[in-house]
């Protein structure tokens, strides 16, 4: 072939090899970014669930006669795992009320995804 004439040239291998490098990296990072928002959507969705079976059980503490103050720790199952609620009640001296916290997290996780504080009527609880 001649410099001037008009034949059809086509990519050469080292263009195509920097398109293929270019675009794998590209999709590399779309990857990693997908992976990034799938996982905080996960945390998102165990937080919602956090507060969920915290805002029941302090529901449920109302439905209740009054308990005396004090910690326990039960054991829920919710959306096919198994989740701790750690319940803490103290009475309060400037009123008939017991304050309970209520923490909730994952039970193979001990950082709390969730902590609710609501009050009961005091009742016949004690210190």
């Amino acid at each position: 072939m001649t410099p001037g004439s008009n034949a059809e040239r086509g990519f050469t291998l080292l263009e195509v090899l920097v398109a293929l490098s270019v675009f794998a990296v590209l999709a590399a990072a779309v990857t990693s970014a997908s992976q990034h928002v799938l996982a905080q959507s996960q945390g998102g969705r165990d937080r919602l669930f956090a507060s969920w079976i915290a805002d029941n059980h302090l529901t449920e503490l109302r439905l209740q006669a009054p308990s005396a103050v004090g910690r326990r720790t039960l054991e829920v199952s919710f959306d096919q795992r198994s989740w701790v609620v750690a319940e803490s009640r103290r009475r309060l001296a400037q009123a008939a009320l017991v304050e309970v916290d209520v923490r909730v997290g994952l039970a193979a996780d001990p950082q709390p995804l969730q902590l609710a504080t609501g009050w009961l009527e005091a009742g016949d609880a004690t210190q």
